[in-house]
């Protein structure tokens, strides 16, 4: 299928379903080989089908045209995010997509988005997020890594640990003390640093699944240009927020469209090993039925704010929420549902579906901790949904 190279058109007459038809088209015809083993040769898989994406104007549906994006109507992302959970392609390094690239938009300068937008969408530069530090994870504001102004630049030293991606990173980018030590969310910026600079060490971290998705970062006097950083000195807790905000945002719909997938599959599951007629069974499988179905609608309205608003408000905290406990929940249920055989992990000749099932049940551990703790999300919805009284531990929002 050959779509228009016209980037920002589209068919004038073209409806939803159409639309889905032609999405579903491309996904089906351009859809990479299977998934390489080994590290170096999936990540070349992952950047070249991020390349194919954005060259024939199918990448950003969210996005502004002017960047390369789709800048598609409420409904178009929706079914974007569907069809592209249901053909089971590949998603894109890094985690600048869903959380700096809103933030780069809202508030970076003319120069700044021509320079860094365009490149991020195409998959040609990956970012990763340089957020957590050892004393300062949940509570951001205690942050202790410190740029020192030095004419025209700024000089960096501090640690940041559990950093998504960070190993195989271009770019990343990074919040640093510009204030006091007293002044916590009042002395905080928004930097963008070369992962590749002189002074910058980042040392993989192995977790639970025996995988290396997390990282810890160090910073020995790194110079980065004032012209690298987002937004005013001390106002980036501002732009912080509207990061938090996406990347509890971003996850909405598109893991609602993945969940979907993933609960069918565990359906069939529970057929292949004859267990689908078992009450028990039965009913725990309609539970999932039943949040998967709540998550889309919770996922729909996520957009809808984004869309209305320029901001996920509030609500992303419920989204987060829901989400990072049902998908704890689903996989324990689908590693109790396989027995023995459950604990057999992808090396091994007989595990089931190549141990995927334990797997995300090992991976899932991390689920209500990663982008903002399940307290600080009960926090933001106690105070900001159901307005109840502030703690005066945090910061205001």
């Amino acid at each position: 299928m050959t779509l228009a190279t016209d980037r920002n058109t589209e068919p004038v007459t073209e409806t939803d379903e159409q639309f889905r038809a032609r999405l579903r088209a491309f996904l089906t015809e351009h859809r990479p080989g299977p998934r390489p083993r080994g590290t170096e040769e999936r990540r070349a898989w992952q950047k070249a089908w991020r390349a194919t994406l954005f060259d024939a104007g199918l990448s950003g549906p969210s996005w502004p045209r002017e960047y390369g994006g789709m800048d598609l109507p409420f409904a178009r992302q929706v079914i974007y995010q569907e069809e592209y959970a249901r053909a089971r392609v590949p998603g894109p390094q890094g985690t600048g997509l869903g959380i700096a690239g809103p933030t780069i938009i809202t508030y970076a300068s003319a120069e700044q988005k021509q320079r860094w937008l365009r490149p991020m969408l195409r998959g040609d530069t990956v970012w990763a997020q340089g957020y957590s530090e050892p004393e300062a994870g949940s509570d951001l504001p205690a942050l202790r890594t410190t740029a020192r102004r030095e004419g025209d630049h700024y000089v960096v030293n501090g640690q940041k640990v559990w950093n998504t991606h960070a190993d195989h990173a271009d770019i990343l980018f990074t919040l640093v003390r510009t204030g006091t030590t007293e002044s916590r969310q009042k002395g905080i910026s928004y930097l963008i640093i070369d992962a590749r600079a002189p002074g910058v060490t980042v040392r993989p971290l192995r977790d639970l699944t025996g995988g290396t998705h997390f990282s810890e970062i160090f910073f020995s006097d790194v110079r980065v240009s004032v012209a690298d950083r987002v937004g005013e000195e001390n106002d980036g807790w501002r732009l912080t927020r509207t990061s938090l905000g996406h990347e509890r945002a971003a996850g909405a719909m598109n893991q609602a469209a993945l969940y979907r997938r993933v609960l069918d599959d565990l359906v069939e599951l529970a057929r292949e090993r004859g267990l689908a007629d078992d009450p028990l069974v039965r009913d725990r499988l309609a539970g999932f039925e039943c949040q998967v179905r709540i998550m889309r609608h919770t996922g729909m309205r996520t957009i809808a704010d984004i869309l209305g608003r320029g901001e996920p408000g509030p609500a992303s905290s419920t989204s987060r929420l829901f989400i990072s406990t049902f998908e704890q929940s689903l996989h324990e249920f689908a590693v109790d549902l396989l027995g023995a055989a459950g604990l057999l992990t992808r090396e091994d000749p007989h595990a089931v579906q190549r141990g995927r099932w334990l797997g995300g049940f090992l991976s899932t551990r991390a689920s209500t901790i990663g982008a903002g703790t399940a307290e600080i999300q009960r926090n933001t919805i106690a105070e900001q949904v159901l307005g109840m009284p502030h703690d005066p531990a945090m910061p205001p929002r």
